[in-house]
């Protein structure tokens, strides 16, 4: 994909002035800004000049996207947070370089009605907000998920953004709510009517590979994998041949935790290799929705995983062990295999690196247990809306703190200074610290592409800032320049070898598959699916352990009767009305 365009100019036309009559007294007047901290044209009492960002006056009203409000305007909005947000001194959610920016470009000052710790599912932001919806004591701008947009669309509180958005979003930020398929929006929308902003992130960065200790591969004398049997091979060597040559037992092929689903070593990606899809919604022969955990393919990879266990490849302790656990003992240079993201270099496989400068990884696509191709799942890749109280004023300003977002990250208008003071200086993660986000599904997959090609041609010129950024990083690594293990992870996802052509492939072939059902919780499953969920691990981790393999025709019997029928009734519903 080429690197994303700035719009497109509106007709250029000459400035004009328009006197402002009496009638248009009280109404909030705007003057257009660039991104990139350029100059800003003014709105006085007696004119207002039009652009579309590139200094090209407009004849009628202020330039939509990034046009200053003047005099500016406040707007209220709710912020959820956690530990991993730290601030230079003196800043704060309340304030910080993205309130400046947005107050002083767009002429909006943001105040936070309340600001909670804890983004958890459940957690104490989930729940600050249930109180707000209950109580009606709602802000200006409402960050929600799917549940609670449900909840509040129900109750007729939310303003339809169907024209705001057609007439303020940016054309680069209606590219990106669209680069993972048009389903981000389309969960917003009701009755043909878009009630939120989804923030939106990436599917595709979210599938799964399996990452191997290249230098046990070499030290062993084994072949690269290209079957499932072949990583099968690799387990057992890993774990009964001695690869790290310390003359004792104590190494295993494959690492797991005792969530099996998401944190580090889940069980996706080996389960995708047997074609089942847990914890998904897919499509069944027929045509209907079902869910992938209780199909006949999960009985088949959950056999495979426990004679692994049984053959001691597998951590005895893992049902007691979370993701930070089994990244310690990956760490400790005591696990050779892992189906995991392709960020895992980042962490933790970069704590081998550190502890052992020999270690080596890399990453592998999943392979098929069979002569059919594997189709990696991918989550729905929206975790939060953004919604506006029905009476709110200017809710146009939502749109245009998400385009100047977009455009301080990606856009042609921004500069590495720009970018640096937003995103990545200093060792603070300032892309925290706006309140309305919305990320490039692309935007990782094209800095390995762009990185790749610049490092063959030595031409960064067609480089954006993050990318220019990320090549620095690599070359540094590559040269010698810097020793730090971290250009070697940024190389191991983003460099020419990186985890980014697993992901590259997968899209170029069509082979992610999405799941079937994003919409809000249905009913049945706001009742039964904690439950069924649970039950599901207790059963699986069983399985694993030892407990008899025909106990998942138990598992799926028990599960149809406690509410799964009905919530896959409900999901169908959902999938035909859509």
């Amino acid at each position: 994909m080429s690197k994303p365009t700035r719009w497109t100019a509106i007709l250029t036309l000459v400035c004009i002035m328009l006197f402002v009559t009496a009638c248009s007294s009280g109404n909030n007047k705007e003057s257009s800004n660039t991104a990139d901290g350029g100059n800003q044209a003014t709105a006085t009492d007696t004119e207002t000049k039009n652009t579309d960002g590139t200094g090209n006056a407009g004849a009628s009203e202020p330039e939509p996207y990034l046009g200053k409000f003047d005099p500016p305007i406040e707007i209220s909005t709710v912020r959820i947070v956690n530990d991993t947000y730290k601030y230079p001194a003196g800043d704060s959610i309340e304030s910080n370089v993205w309130t400046k920016t947005i107050e002083d470009k767009l002429g909006i000052k943001v105040k936070n009605q309340w600001v909670v710790s804890g983004d958890q599912a459940g957690g104490q932001g989930e729940q600050k907000m249930n109180v707000s919806i209950a109580s009606g004591d709602l802000p200006d701008f409402i960050p929600v998920s799917s549940k609670q947009l449900q909840q509040l669309q129900d109750a007729g509180e939310l303003m339809d953004l169907t024209e705001i958005y057609e007439k303020y979003g940016s054309p680069f930020l209606k590219e990106v709510l669209n680069q993972d398929g048009p389903n981000a929006l389309a969960s917003a929308t009701f009755d043909g009517k878009l009630m939120a902003i989804p923030s939106t992130g990436s599917s595709m960065d979210g599938a799964a590979m399996v990452w191997i200790r290249s230098d046990w591969l070499k030290e062993l004398n084994l072949p690269e994998p290209k079957t499932m049997q072949d990583i099968l091979t690799i387990s057992e060597a890993f774990t009964t041949q001695d690869p790290d040559k310390n003359g004792k037992d104590d190494t295993y092929g494959i690492a797991l935790n005792k969530d099996l689903y998401g944190g580090f070593a889940d069980i996706t990606g080996f389960m995708n290799a047997y074609h089942a899809y847990p914890k998904s919604w897919i499509k069944d022969a027929e045509g209907s929705v079902v869910y992938g955990s209780i199909q006949p393919e999960m009985k088949t990879a959950l056999a495979a995983l426990q004679d692994l266990y049984k053959k001691g490849q597998i951590d005895k302790e893992f049902g007691v062990k979370d993701g930070g656990k089994e990244a310690e003992l990956t760490a400790s240079g005591k696990l050779g295999i892992e189906f995991g993201g392709m960020s895992n270099p980042l962490w933790p496989l970069v704590d081998t690196k550190k502890n052992d400068p020999t270690a080596e990884w890399q990453s592998y696509a999943v392979p098929s247990a069979d002569d059919k191709p594997v189709t990696p799942q991918v989550g729905f890749a929206v975790g939060k809306y953004y919604a506006v109280k029905k009476d709110a004023k200017n809710p146009e300003a939502l749109l245009k703190m998400m385009n100047l977002f977009v455009e301080t990250g990606w856009g042609e208008t921004t500069t590495p200074e720009n970018y640096a003071a937003h995103f990545t200086s200093d060792g603070f993660e300032y892309h925290k610290f706006p309140p309305f986000v919305a990320w490039p599904a692309r935007k990782n997959l094209d800095i390995h592409l762009h990185v790749s090609a610049a490092l063959d041609s030595k031409d960064t010129s067609a480089l954006n800032p993050e990318e220019t950024d990320n090549y620095g990083k690599i070359v540094a690594f590559l040269n010698g320049s810097n020793e730090d293990p971290l250009g070697w992870a940024y190389d191991k996802v983003f460099g020419k070898t990186g985890s980014f052509v697993i992901i590259n492939d997968y899209v170029n072939s069509d082979r992610l598959k999405m799941t079937e059902f994003y919409g809000a919780p249905t009913p049945a499953m706001v009742q039964k699916e904690s439950n069924l969920q649970k039950r599901e691990l207790e059963v699986f981790t069983k399985i694993i352990m030892g407990d008899p393999i025909d106990s998942f025709d138990k598992f799926v019997e028990d599960w149809k009767k406690l509410g799964g029928d009905e919530i896959t009734a409900e999901v169908n519903e959902w999938a035909k009305n859509k």
